[in-house]
């Protein structure tokens, strides 16, 4: 049975709401102030997303949101605080090893708590909407950003083997860090 035969179709269209925050989908107006989130040394080191990242890249960027929706395979979102200006993105992802999280903040708005609270709204709707069972989050025990993030969004460390990889010629580690339905 495929991924779209046992779980919803991801809609269309989409904007969530909570914890002060407006998930929405990137829309072409967008691309323009994607380099100034997505094209930084910390996002390039720690993240998939393309660097450097400039306008094409926002475009390129923009199509693989839409079509991964369409394919069934994740959602990218726009984090902001009231629908308007992106601050960051928000990821969910289907994935063998379970409903996958990720994000990412800009530069110069990180420190306001707005990926804890963008994964935890995200959480909220792969629970509520995909009957998720538990959501995880995939990253670097080095990455200390991300680990409070995830400490603060109430995932834990699970007793899980590491998932070794190289990534733009980079090699890593990343742990599994878990949120159960029971425990949101």
């Amino acid at each position: 049975m495929s991924s779209s035969d046992a779980t919803p179709a991801f809609p269309e269209r989409m904007e969530i709401s909570g914890e002060g925050l407006v998930l929405r989908d990137w829309e072409e107006a967008d691309c323009e102030g994607m380099p100034a989130l997505f094209d930084h040394p910390d996002i390039a080191y720690w993240t998939p997303i393309v660097s450097p990242f400039d306008e094409e890249a926002a475009r390129g960027r923009l199509e693989r949101a839409r079509r991964l929706r369409a394919d069934g395979t994740a959602i990218l979102l726009a984090v902001t605080v009231d629908g308007g200006a992106p601050l960051g993105e928000v990821m969910l992802r289907r994935a063998p090893e379970g409903t996958e999280l990720g994000y990412a903040i800009g530069p110069a708005h990180r420190g306001q708590g707005l990926a804890a609270r963008a994964v935890r709204v995200m959480a909220g709707y792969a629970f509520e909407e995909l009957g998720a069972e538990q959501v995880i989050l995939e990253l670097e025990a080095e990455n200390a950003a991300s680990v409070a993030v995830a400490t603060r969004a109430g995932f834990r460390l699970l007793d899980v083997p590491l998932i070794e990889g190289e990534e733009k010629g980079r090699a890593y580690v990343l742990q599994t860090w878990g949120l159960a339905r029971e425990r949101f």
